[in-house]
């Protein structure tokens, strides 16, 4: 039976996301090691915390060459917070080497007066990728997402950009190439749009080819 593998890095929120796949029908599997992903039909990496764990973690398991053959190859791939800030090459969060998928950094917020950080709660996000499969029955003028973040990342090529969202300035919700998509906001927290994000990733990893 197709499956949607979901990687458990030590450092993210799997029941929350795994419950949300399950709940738009999806048959999930919680993997530890890349051999556990063959035959899968996406691939999810959570997280929460810091991303120097989180990165150490995918490292120490291989899981790090998983997550760039797969994206490497086109296949359909969802990152879920700390799970798009490990796909950029550095972080100012520790100082550490990312993933290196996309060109890019983390950065720190920056904000005016009167903006706290983290930045936490619900916020609107505007999609900047026309007919991405990711929004498909989403407001591209709009949608609110929950967020819970002190960094934010900034892709060295625009291109990238899926989605945005203001917070003392205008920072990147999403990203996405081909079928490769991850969000800094938590689809899994904010309830019937965040099921719809997760809704479209199934549909569309089981109806890859």
């Amino acid at each position: 039976m197709p499956f949607i593998a979901v990687i458990d890095s030590g450092i993210c929120n799997l029941r929350s996301v795994t419950k949300a796949l399950e709940v738009v029908g999806g048959e999930v599997r919680v993997i530890t090691r890349p051999d556990e992903a063959r035959g899968a039909s996406g691939l999810v990496l959570p997280g929460v915390g810091a991303l120097r764990d989180c990165v150490a973690a995918l490292r120490a398991d291989g899981l790090d060459a998983l997550v760039r053959d797969w994206i490497s190859a086109d296949r359909p791939f969802l990152g879920v917070c700390l799970g798009m800030q490990a796909l950029f090459e550095h972080s100012e969060e520790g100082d550490v080497e990312g993933l290196g998928v996309f060109p890019g950094r983390v950065l720190r917020f920056r904000l005016p007066p009167g903006y706290k950080v983290p930045h936490m709660g619900w916020n609107t996000v505007t999609f900047t990728q026309p007919g991405s499969p990711l929004a498909a029955g989403l407001s591209v003028e709009g949608e609110s997402f929950y967020f819970v973040h002190s960094f934010h990342c900034v892709p060295a090529d625009r291109s990238l950009v899926l989605a945005e969202c203001d917070y003392g300035g205008r920072f990147t919700a999403a990203v996405g190439r081909g079928r490769v998509f991850a969000t800094q906001f938590h689809p899994e927290k904010s309830q019937a749009k965040g099921l719809a994000i997760y809704r479209n990733f199934a549909g569309f990893a089981f109806g890859a080819t």
